[in-house]
């Protein structure tokens, strides 16, 4: 027996700086480049209005993007739904991605309208975890392909 001792409680912060640290060398040991992310934002306005947002992560190994994107978040204002605002931040944001040379997109969704309005857009579902939600909904894994994209 090793005389390790297992507790449940929330990492302190050197716990965790060390873990990441851990998680770096471990990846350097391996030959793989320390991957990070940046975030990349759009915001929708009328005159000086919020009206809804597109966000997510690029990833990197080293200084050069993975080649995959997450898209975080992509919220419109309920009176700017169906107007094409979704669609038009969706779209700057593939286009964004695919000039730095990021060749594929995914996110999270759920919902009927939000994954219709994703596969309308040429997203295809790659994964599904069932009764994700308390009211037993799914949360869904969409991806798509940027190569298309100019």
């Amino acid at each position: 027996m090793n005389n390790v001792k297992i507790v449940c409680r929330e990492l302190t912060s050197n716990e965790s700086n060390r873990m990441n640290t851990g998680f770096d060398e471990l990846s350097i040991e391996e030959g793989v480049e320390l991957e990070s992310t940046e975030r990349f934002s759009f915001v929708a306005e009328k005159r000086d209005r919020f009206i809804g947002c597109a966000s997510g992560l690029a990833f990197k190994n080293g200084i050069n993007y993975s080649g995959w994107f997450q898209l975080t978040d992509l919220f419109v204002e309920k009176e700017y739904r169906s107007k094409g605002s979704g669609k038009d931040l969706l779209q700057i944001t593939e286009v964004k991605m695919a000039s730095v040379g990021i060749k594929h997109i995914f996110l999270w969704t759920s919902g009927v309208k939000a994954i219709k309005f994703y596969e309308r857009h040429g997203y295809k579902k790659f994964t599904e975890m069932e009764n994700w939600y308390s009211d037993g909904t799914s949360r869904v894994g969409l991806r798509k392909n940027l190569s298309t994209i100019s």
